[in-house]
């Protein structure tokens, strides 16, 4: 455990990011746990975040003690809203905002920043390796930031870990610590921590992988902008926004129709692997009814759940398979209802 390449890899991660510091630690739902406890997020706190993203940026909030608050999304970027955010930030005190970049494309941070004023925002970064706002990537955009090294992520490990990046060495410190039981010295416990330690297996299998990142993403631009391309102006899809100054990471390559289920039927039907991130929006799951929300409260969060299907989208996809995939799009649009 915590053996010489875990510092190898953080150091060496926290300069692919451009932060001062990264720290590993065993998942991307830790990440996020950990980043909000080093924030001193707390019992009867509420953090803001979007309804629309997997349930770890929510379950991360409890996992703190605190209450996940949802503000709804941009309906172009499926992104928090700047808007919905400050409204939300209206209703009362919180003790942070947790904007996630979905699918690979940076969240509005200039807007997001601005309505959070002082509270301290903390960036879901799970699906966002790379990905970068102006010049500045993703990671370092914020005042903490998390990640999730989950194998099916664009930096994805043998198994499960994540980091936490930022430039603060007192927030980098304290998540280091809390990691491994908070502890200061071997028998010598500074504070109640936890077991979210990274394998140092991991580690080395992550130093391999980030040096193959730069190409690997710049192979999955190449196919985004590909199938912009062999899915223009076909039936009422609508293709992933690409905001002035945002450079998606293309985790997913995410469309939206009214005929989504159709669609995804017809393309599973020919062996294609289409699938959906992410049909239930986080108000409406079971886990979370106890927080008070109903159908209707986050319509365009609603909207984007009824309609999104993301496509195969890898760095080792093949033209010719890709081809595949906009040709059965194209017929079931063509062959209308």
């Amino acid at each position: 455990m915590l053996g010489p390449q875990v510092g190898a890899f953080e150091r060496a991660f926290a300069a692919w990011c451009g932060t001062a510091h990264a720290v590993g630690v065993a998942s991307g739902t830790a990440a996020l746990h950990l980043a909000l406890a080093a924030l001193g997020v707390g019992r009867g706190d509420h953090v803001v975040t979007t309804p629309h993203t997997f349930a770890a940026s929510a379950e991360a909030i409890v996992h703190a003690g605190a209450t996940p608050r949802f503000a709804d999304v941009d309906d172009a970027t499926g992104g928090l809203d700047p808007k919905a955010l400050s409204a939300a930030l209206d209703s009362g005190p919180a003790a942070a905002v947790m904007p996630v970049h979905l699918y690979g494309l940076p969240a509005d941070m200039p807007a997001i920043l601005e309505a959070a004023g002082d509270v301290p925002v903390l960036e879901d970064a799970a699906q966002a390796h790379g990905a970068t706002l102006g010049t500045t990537r993703a990671g370092a955009l914020g005042r903490i930031a998390a990640f999730s090294f989950y194998p099916a992520k664009n930096l994805g490990a043998f198994g499960d870990a994540g980091a936490v990046t930022t430039s603060s060495p007192e927030l980098a410190e304290r998540v280091a610590r809390l990691r491994d039981h908070g502890r200061t010295s071997k028998y010598e416990h500074a504070e109640v921590g936890y077991g979210e330690r990274i394998d140092t297996l991991q580690a080395a299998v992550l130093l391999v992988r980030l040096a193959r990142m730069d190409a690997a993403n710049a192979a999955r631009a190449r196919l985004a902008a590909r199938y912009d391309e062999l899915l223009a102006g076909v039936g009422d899809l609508r293709l992933p926004a690409r905001p002035d100054g945002r450079v998606s990471a293309w985790h997913l390559y995410v469309v939206r129709t009214g005929q989504r289920d159709a669609l995804l039927t017809h393309l599973r039907e020919r062996g294609i692997g289409a699938g959906i991130h992410y049909p239930v929006p986080l108000h409406l799951q079971p886990a979370f009814r106890g927080l008070g929300y109903a159908p209707g409260d986050f319509p365009v969060a609603e909207a984007w759940a009824g309609e999104c299907l993301s496509l195969p989208l890898y760095p080792e996809l093949g033209e010719a398979d890709q081809d595949r995939v906009a040709v059965a799009v194209r017929d079931f649009f063509e062959a209308g209802p």
